[in-house]
């Protein structure tokens, strides 16, 4: 089996051990992506900026494996508040705007997130 392990050097650390994805043949697994400031490490504030800047890290790991969003089969959406929920839809849909149809998707409240996020996703995506 053909496997590689994806360090994206436009997103932020790991916040433990463990890789930004994986690439096994033709998919990529990611890791949950927090709303993390790459630069700092620092969370954004607030949940719409933190599924803004998950999702764009999110991008840099696809970006990284050679992925684009497209690519994207399923994607894990974990909240720390199911309230948010129709605040992140939205920013989620914009995320996969101009595609014709959207990846498969759960989406989960839970009871902590690391660091105290509010937003984490994890993908899956397909060459």
């Amino acid at each position: 089996m053909n496997k590689k392990a994806i360090i994206a050097k436009k997103a932020p650390a790991a916040v433990g051990p463990y890789s930004h994805a994986y690439l096994v043949g033709d998919t990529l697994y990611t890791s949950g992506q927090l709303g993390l400031i790459p630069e700092t490490g620092e969370l954004a504030e607030g949940v719409a900026e933190q599924a803004k800047r998950g999702l764009d890290n999110l991008n840099a790991v696809l970006e990284e494996a050679g992925f684009s969003r497209s690519d994207i089969v399923k994607t894990t959406v974990f909240l720390a508040n199911m309230a948010d929920f129709g605040v992140v839809n939205d920013i989620y849909a914009e995320f996969f705007e101009g595609q014709a149809e959207y990846p498969a998707r759960s989406c989960m409240q839970v009871a902590a997130l690391p660091k105290a996020a509010l937003f984490e996703i994890e993908a899956i995506a397909v060459k």
